[in-house]
């Protein structure tokens, strides 16, 4: 979970608009605009987990509308998240960090511990007080390790995305670390997408980077260090 930018783009502007009208004829805030521009924002992944593959995005209210009219069209409560976390969040967990406000990965510290051979667990450390950050982190938990039978089951398959992604960075670092000073360059561009907006996962691979500073001092300037 990390930040993500809401700008005055034009199909945000479409969006905003799209929204005025379903909200004066009581409509669906559903609609193709508003949808285009949520994946545009988001880069066509869950703002919760990260994950994009084999997910159904859907548009979830960060503040629950629960009837009010207000918070149902505002472009600033929506969002986009997988059935899986929209599911688990629900009205269940409120407030929670707004993450086109605040740097969530600065607040939270996303650590994935062991390797194989060892139990592995996810850790989500609330680095501040307060109930936003406080409800996050349990929020982060269910999401990736899930509460019912069916919520466990999804949680172990982006679990598993999780683990091949943070293999596949690793690798790339540890190339990196190898490579010849003319193939560096090269290899910075592709860490820099890795730990981006658009990366899925990307929490993940800045602590990473974050956990071992010292040694990755010419790349943390990637994850906003």
């Amino acid at each position: 979970m990390i930040k993500y930018n809401r700008e005055d783009t034009e199909k945000a502007r479409r969006a905003v608009e799209a929204l005025k009208k379903a909200k004066s004829s009581n409509g669906d805030y559903n609609t193709p605009e508003v949808n285009a521009a949520l994946d545009e924002m988001f880069h066509g992944k869950c703002y919760i987990c990260e994950n994009k593959e084999g997910i159904s995005l859907q548009i979830e209210h960060l503040k629950p509308h629960q009837g009010k009219v207000d918070l149902k069209y505002d472009w600033d409560n929506l969002f986009r998240a997988c059935a899986h976390c929209n599911n688990i969040k629900s009205a269940k967990y409120d407030p929670i960090l707004d993450c086109t406000q605040v740097e969530v990965d600065r607040k939270i510290a996303f650590r994935k511990e062991g390797y194989f051979g060892v139990e592995e667990e996810l850790r989500f450390i609330a680095l501040e007080d307060g109930d936003e950050i406080n409800n996050t982190v349990e929020l982060l938990h269910e999401v990736y390790y899930g509460g019912t039978p069916q919520k466990k089951v999804e949680a172990t398959n982006i679990r598993r995305r999780l683990r091949r992604n943070l293999s596949n960075f690793k690798n790339l670092v540890r190339d990196y670390e190898d490579a010849e000073d003319y193939d560096k360059e090269d290899m910075r561009c592709l860490i820099r997408r890795e730990v981006g907006q658009s990366a899925e996962f990307a929490a993940f691979k800045r602590w990473l980077l974050w956990d071992h500073k010292e040694k990755y001092k010419d790349l943390l300037q990637y994850c906003g260090l």
